[in-house]
């Protein structure tokens, strides 16, 4: 049978994730939740009307590559265009430090635990370290807004995982570079780390302050909107081009529109418009990529590895344990101290989601222990969604942190 079009390939899944979203108003369970398990239940009923979304229909254009490129720009462009920078400059300190040395201590904690404990070749396991280094806080957050968590929490938290999204997608370029040559020079990857980091910011600094430029001296909603998208995918795509982060790219230039150009050229209605077309578009993107992820992993190979999928969640949250409780401290010298309560917040409230489920998708089918390091991946997202999410008002207060209604 011949694949379907990719538009209509699309369509089906736009289809999927609306009637799921209804749904998820009346079975009051995640909505991420519910788009796996959605995901996985299409993937196994093998219905005449449900098969455009069986696996041999999928269409050809649908590569890792395109995986990235599709749902990264998207998801890191709206998360960095609503932040308050000056919100993210007071708690500058532990924030650099959990989304540069946090990230990469918790891919070597997690990386060495399997190593360890599954046995999986080290450059696999840290590869998979660096896969699931990144935070998802979208379903955290609106549990801090439901009980009027403090903002400066909600800050941190958000502000961890926009700038540990760049951190960490770099780490798993040069780690899975590293992997297919059969081996990791020290030397070369701090190079290419910091020549990524560094020129990714100020490239997508640079484009962000000029999309700014622009949209001042226009007065269209339609049109500037257009300008972010523009330099939303294009800063990611240059960046790439010149061997830099397009993430830390992208965020950078999200930064710069959201506090410099939709604040001093926009209109208060271009400045809705703007909010409301991202908000769409990562609900979109959100909603593919968890979909996709159902699909794509089997059930009876996430049963048969159940056992190592418990250790990979077990060693993943040992590394972020280990990187929060053992960093905020040594940051706290630095600002305003980030209370023992919060971190306990921290280190739960990791969430993975959509990043963690993009990489894992993005890696080539030929790529040695790819369905493993799926395995990996879905299990922990799917723990941290239906565990650590759905106890995290508990916890909060158990903690004495919930002031507003359970």
């Amino acid at each position: 049978m011949t694949a379907i079009s990719g538009v209509e390939f699309l369509v089906w899944l736009l289809i999927a994730a609306s009637i799921i979203a209804v749904l998820t108003k009346y079975l009051r369970i995640p909505y991420t939740v519910a788009l796996v398990l959605g995901g996985l239940l299409l993937s196994v009923l093998h219905l005449p009307f449900l098969s455009p979304l069986q696996p041999n229909q999928r269409p050809n254009w649908l590569t890792p590559d395109v995986i990235l490129i599709l749902f990264l720009p998207a998801l890191v462009f709206e998360g960095s265009v609503k932040i308050d920078v000056r919100d993210l400059l007071r708690d500058a300190a532990p924030l650099l430090v959990l989304a540069n040395v946090g990230v990469l201590l918790a891919t070597l904690v997690t990386g060495y635990l399997i190593h360890w404990a599954i046995g999986v070749p080290i450059l696999i396991a840290l590869l998979f370290g660096t896969i699931i280094s990144a935070t998802d806080p979208i379903s955290l957050l609106a549990i801090f807004k439901d009980l009027k968590m403090d903002k400066r929490l909600s800050v941190i938290i958000s502000g961890e995982s926009l700038l540990n999204d760049g951190t960490a997608v770099v780490l798993f370029q040069i780690v899975l570079a590293g992997a297919l040559a059969g081996g990791l020079s020290a030397r070369n990857g701090i190079a290419q780390f910091l020549w990524a980091v560094i020129g990714g910011a100020v490239l997508g600094s640079a484009l962000g302050y000029a999309a700014s430029k622009i949209t001042q001296t226009i007065d269209d909603p339609q049109i500037e909107i257009t300008v972010t998208t523009i330099v939303a995918y294009g800063s990611y795509l240059l960046a790439n081009h010149l061997h830099l982060s397009g993430v830390i790219a992208t965020a950078s230039a999200g930064l710069i529109v959201g506090n410099f150009g939709a604040k001093r050229g926009m209109s208060p209605g271009t400045r809705t418009a703007l909010e409301s077309f991202w908000e769409y578009i990562a609900f979109v993107m959100n909603s593919l990529v968890f979909l996709l992820i159902g699909l794509e992993v089997h059930i009876d190979s996430l049963t048969r590895a159940w056992r190592p999928v418990f250790f990979a969640i077990a060693a993943v949250l040992i590394g972020r344990a280990l990187s929060v409780y053992l960093l905020v401290p040594m940051s706290n010298f630095f600002g305003e101290k980030i209370p023992l309560r919060w971190q306990h917040v921290i280190v739960w409230g990791g969430l993975r989601g959509a990043l963690a489920l993009a990489l894992a998708l993005s890696l080539d089918n030929t790529f040695p222990y790819r369905d493993r390091i799926l395995d990996f991946t879905f299990g922990v997202v799917v723990f941290s969604i239906l565990v650590q999410d759905l106890t995290m008002k508990p916890l909060l207060k158990v903690l004495g942190l919930a002031v507003g209604r359970a």
